[in-house]
């Protein structure tokens, strides 16, 4: 039995799975080891998830996680799992692998996030063979729905929303300026407070004004990022996030423009993972061929 575990700042989904089936599922807050520390995870991890797990004593666990991009920060992780469970051979990972696997499976593509934030990688079926950096919420981020909500918060406080546009958002959120600095700024994870504005340009996604401001977004996205990868346009170009997930028609039509071919776009990871480390667990009888 191994325990595969996808990890946002939010949110952790822990699955436990053999060759067949998977056997159980746990949800855990997130953890990132940018702000939290080995013994902050390991007291949480102790208290949320083993009391809930049938079998406290899986072959392997395969952690992924936001955050897991260094082998400093990866050794947190590592380290609060190896004390939960000692007898297990561990690995700990960033989630754009998960992503990748997720999506590519076995096969190269170029796999993509776009939720809160964005990021993409060239795949090769087993590993990462190049990345064009996320930088963040600050200087990036592009396809995401932190960028789509700074461009629609920015085109509302600078009056460049249609009249119609610009009262119903004011409708929706009563917010000022200043407040919505004030909480900006003061947010403790930034990205999440302002993608949070993502949802009113969904709603209102059939208007041509916000129609413009998405198609920019995934524009902006493509060119920066998934056109600087060797072989995009032979390669399947995949997705996994809500924004990817939720605006899929416009993010299809964008990508027609450069003659890129979409093959999948799911909202979740984990039952790619699965069936990743399912097929793994088939081909090599262990888990820990990776």
């Amino acid at each position: 039995m191994v325990l595969i575990a996808d990890s946002g700042s939010t949110k952790t989904d822990w699955n436990t799975l053999n060759l067949t089936d998977v056997l159980q599922n746990v949800q855990t807050v997130g953890f990132n080891p940018m702000y939290q520390e080995t013994e902050d995870i390991f007291e949480e991890l102790n208290k949320s998830l083993l009391p809930h797990l049938n079998d406290k004593n899986p072959s392997a666990v395969y952690f992924y996680g936001a955050g897991c991009s260094s082998p400093e920060r990866n050794k947190k992780v590592a380290d609060a799992l190896q004390r939960l469970f000692p007898g297990s051979e561990i690995h700990v990972d960033h989630d754009l692998l998960s992503a990748a696997r997720a999506l590519c499976g076995h096969n190269p593509g170029i796999a993509c996030i776009l939720g809160t934030g964005s990021n993409t990688c060239l795949y090769d079926g087993s590993k990462i063979i190049d990345n064009v950096p996320s930088l963040g919420f600050l200087l990036g981020d592009e396809g995401s729905g932190a960028y789509l909500g700074k461009l629609l918060m920015r085109a509302y406080f600078y009056r460049e929303l249609p009249e119609e546009l610009a009262q119903s958002l004011k409708n929706t959120y009563h917010i000022t300026k200043d407040e919505f600095l004030d909480t900006l700024y003061s947010a403790e994870v930034p990205s999440r407070y302002i993608a949070t504005f993502a949802k009113f340009a969904y709603d209102k996604r059939k208007h041509p004004v916000i129609k413009e401001m998405i198609y920019a977004n995934f524009e902006n996205f493509f060119e920066r990022h998934v056109l600087k990868y060797k072989g995009h346009m032979e390669l399947p170009v995949n997705f996994v996030g809500s924004i990817a997930y939720f605006f899929s028609d416009i993010l299809k039509q964008s990508a027609q423009k450069y003659g890129l071919h979409i093959e999948t776009i799911i909202q979740s990871p984990s039952e790619g993972l699965i069936k990743y480390h399912q097929e793994l667990l088939e081909k090599f009888g262990t888990p820990n061929k990776v």
